[in-house]
């Protein structure tokens, strides 16, 4: 183990991402287990990061604001809160009630134990319980010809 230390948050609009690990390229063992740099909050093809997401209840125009602003690059200007990136993400509820809003409007409230696979799809996530929803994110840099 190269290191057990705590995971500085980032404030998410009404919540907080921590960023447990990452690397822009594809990894090759054996390795001294170090943890590679890495450049933007989301991963180049065959980069990979792993985070856990914490959303506040009531907090759906914070985190919007966020997401339009924070993930400019990704967000769509015509619907707050909705991002689209060139990733696999593979995400996990670990506790709380989270809605996941897709293209159509759609929206598909999930539950602790419950994953998600999204392929390159444009979403938006929302706390739809009274307690703190809390997921781990794992996000693999694809290539997606609908993000530019």
């Amino acid at each position: 183990m190269v290191s057990d230390g705590e995971v500085d948050a980032m404030d998410v609009g009404g919540g907080d991402a921590f960023a447990v690990w990452g690397r822009d390229d594809v990894a090759h063992f054996p390795d001294d287990g170090s943890e590679p740099a890495t450049q933007g909050a989301f991963p180049p093809v065959g980069g990979c990061r792993v985070a856990i997401l914490r959303l506040a209840p009531g907090m759906e125009k914070e985190f919007d604001q966020f997401v339009a602003e924070g993930l400019a690059e990704w967000a769509d200007p015509d619907q707050p809160g909705m991002d689209c990136k060139a990733t696999i993400d593979f995400d996990l509820v670990l506790s709380g009630e989270v809605g996941m809003q897709l293209d159509e409007g759609d929206e598909v409230v999930l539950a602790p134990g419950d994953v998600v696979v999204q392929n390159g799809t444009r979403h938006r996530w929302r706390n739809r319980g009274t307690t703190d929803a809390v997921l781990a994110v794992i996000t693999i840099g694809a290539e997606n010809d609908l993000v530019t």
